[in-house]
């Protein structure tokens, strides 16, 4: 049987601002999906008693983004607190082999960028010559052999079909902006972070999600890696998504 306590504080150990009490709180769940080292990929649905929508909120796509863990763990106590009228399902950790490597690292254990490793449309054509041409062949960026390829993403992707998001909120770090991809109108800010759409790439979340499949890709960059946003910040960027989904209903 799971220890998901242990697993928790396990993921937390690095984080920034995740005190042990936090996974105490949160009661974090297993899923079904391992990343490439084994480790259990793990999640969290809070329920309201009548969900109007149903949220995705995402961490530690890339590893070395321990930050974008820690908000996601603070926004699990929020969402306890004030539901808000939605389904949310939390993955605090989707790269947790990168989050615990020794120093993190941006891909998962097969050195893929897990970002770039989405089924956006001409993938094929695509996603391997932007990486050759566009970043030099970084490996940092390698998008992977083809679409999917890695238990990760393919989770992902999966949660996506089965769970039908509204709204996916991505976050990430250490640019400091809030990004958006797909229909309605994005936010204007959220806390201090202000709107600045900076494209799409071949393979990411946002093109997929918001491109490809059509749902509204909220792309959180937090200014810091390494540092996590003040509790302060943290509530106040949750209260203006949750305004920001109160103004903009899901479609029935």
């Amino acid at each position: 049987m799971l220890d998901l306590l242990a697993l928790c504080l396990q993921l937390s150990l690095p984080l920034p601002s995740v005190p042990d009490k936090l996974c105490h709180s949160v009661k974090l769940e297993a899923s079904e999906a391992q990343s490439v080292k084994g480790r259990v990929i793990l999640q969290r649905d809070v329920i309201a008693e009548a969900p109007k929508r149903r949220v995705l909120v995402l961490g530690g796509i890339h590893g070395d983004e321990r930050s974008s863990s820690s908000l996601v763990f603070h926004w699990i106590g929020h969402a306890q607190a004030t539901p808000a009228n939605t389904h949310w399902r939390f993955i605090p950790g989707l790269n947790p082999d990168g989050l615990l490597a020794q120093p993190p690292r941006r891909t998962n254990a097969n050195g893929v960028d897990l970002n770039r490793n989405f089924p956006t449309t001409n993938w094929e054509r695509d996603a391997v010559s932007y990486w050759a041409q566009k970043t030099r062949k970084d490996p940092r960026r390698y998008p992977g052999k083809e679409a999917l390829s890695e238990p990760e993403s393919k989770f992902l992707y999966e949660q996506i079909n089965s769970f039908k998001p509204d709204i996916i909120v991505s976050i990430h770090a250490p640019f400091g902006v809030l990004d958006f991809d797909g229909p309605s109108t994005p936010p204007q800010k959220l806390g201090r972070l202000y709107l600045d759409q900076v494209g799409i790439y071949p393979g990411s979340l946002g093109n997929y999600g918001g491109v490809t499949l059509g749902i509204p890709v909220v792309t959180i960059e937090l200014p810091h890696s390494a540092k996590a946003p003040t509790s302060t910040e943290m509530r106040q960027m949750w209260l203006d998504l949750v305004r920001w989904m109160s103004a903009h209903p899901a479609k029935k």
